[in-house]
């Protein structure tokens, strides 16, 4: 649903020092301080003289020595405002689509964080260290994968307290607990995971589902309907489009619960959701509540599946919805093996862009979750390997390794243990 922008404020500023925050909508959107003649790193920001935008969150410093402004959402875990800022001469307008509350701070990093201890959410548990099989290994990963870089671990000496198993586990989306060709058994991986004295992770996108799935085939009511009766498009995956499970329907419900208890009695206590934004996605459901409702509702049947003592992390999730649901959550784009983004666009995965926006969020760690920065990449073929490391180990958060652990040089091994040795 669209909302007409009303003006909220008009801020007298600096233009050559005067500095914006938007805050993007998911975990993966760009979000940080720029100048006033700066174009925004999200995708279709604006031009030089243009308008910022920030979902539930923008922040200004006027750069004339005046106070640093935030204009929030009132309750962000129900409704999220779109806030824009537009400048005409020495002038910065302030219009939202919805209603803002105003606050004030020094700077634009601890005014966020003021706001975000406000919100009393409780301190995180302390986050364990992961390997995690999908930048070495992609959708191919094998149960051999998994036994070799098991093993490495301990050759290695490193201190890896999770063993995150990616993309590559199940046949679709949405066919969540029939195993693909490269796994023999879901639950004999976890037991030799454990028998290690580790624990097992695994990644899951519980609300994506794909059109070939036999879940789409035999329950199409379990999908979220677009207003003109045909499918929502949740995302574009795999070359094609995919759906969104509706969890406000009961038989969906129910599956969505079954996938997590039964990962869970197989010995999996850390989970990794991934597009989560499929969850909050605009469309007709089952029953008639609001994207977000939905989404956290999701959520909470998940945890009670898993139970109170499992990790949950989030990715792709909508940052403020989130709130109060995740012991940690991904807040950059992806990193990837390669610095500069395609087409230098700080929106998709590169080191580049995951330090942008990883060191913007930094005002939510420890306040609102753990933050994970994204993984570790050690290889030698890594570009810039030791700049994203130094970047990894100033900001903190969830400490992960991505590598095939065999292709780590000396060098790589040493940052890899010191780095997770000094994990929080």
């Amino acid at each position: 649903m669209h909302h007409p922008f009303t003006p909220v404020a008009a801020v007298p500023v600096d233009p050559r020092r005067a500095r914006v925050h938007e805050e993007g909508r998911q975990s993966r959107s760009p979000s940080g301080a720029y100048a006033l003649d700066a174009r925004p790193h999200r995708p279709g920001g604006a031009g030089p003289g243009g308008v910022f935008q920030g979902e539930g969150l923008l922040a200004l410093d006027p750069g004339d020595g005046s106070p640093v402004r935030l204009w929030a959402a009132p309750d962000p875990v129900r409704e999220v405002p779109s806030i824009r800022l537009a400048t005409a001469g020495p002038v910065a307008e302030i219009s939202a689509d919805r209603p803002v509350k105003e606050f004030t701070g020094t700077d634009i990093q601890s005014v966020l964080a003021e706001w975000a201890s406000g919100l009393g959410v409780p301190a995180p548990r302390p986050a364990p260290t992961v390997w995690c099989s999908g930048y070495a290994y992609a959708t191919e990963v094998t149960e051999d994968d998994i036994h070799e870089n098991l093993r490495a671990m301990d050759t290695l000496d490193l201190p890896i307290d999770v063993v995150q198993i990616d993309d590559g586990h199940q046949k679709a989306l949405g066919d969540r607990l029939t195993p693909s060709g490269r796994f023999r058994s879901r639950r004999g991986i976890a037991e030799a995971i454990r028998a290690r004295g580790r624990r097992a992770g695994i990644r899951i996108a519980p609300f994506l589902v794909d059109p070939g799935s036999d879940l789409a085939a035999g329950h199409p009511d379990w999908l979220v309907r677009s207003t003109d009766g045909g499918l929502a498009r949740a995302a574009h995956h795999g070359g094609h489009d995919v759906y969104a499970l509706d969890t406000t329907h009961p038989g969906a419900a129910a599956h969505l619960s079954e996938v997590f208890a039964t990962l869970r009695a197989e010995g999996y206590d850390c989970f990794r959701l991934d597009f989560l934004d499929a969850g909050a996605l605009d469309g007709v459901r089952h029953a008639p509540v609001d994207p977000l409702t939905a989404y956290r509702d999701g959520i909470a049947l998940i945890r009670a599946a898993v139970g109170p003592e499992a990790h949950l992390l989030g990715g792709g999730a909508p940052i403020l919805p989130s709130i109060g649901l995740f012991d940690a959550m991904r807040v950059s784009p992806d990193t990837a093996p390669h610095r500069t983004p395609e087409g230098g666009d700080l929106s998709r995965p590169g080191q580049a862009a995951a330090e942008f926006t990883g060191a913007a969020r930094q005002w939510q760690h420890g306040r609102l979750w753990t933050n994970d920065p994204d993984c570790l990449l050690a290889r030698p073929a890594v570009e810039t390997r030791e700049r994203w490391a130094a970047h990894l180990e100033a900001t903190g958060g969830l400490r992960a390794s991505g590598d095939r652990l065999l292709t780590l040089d000396p060098w790589g091994v040493d940052t890899t243990r010191r780095l997770l040795s000094g994990g929080e």
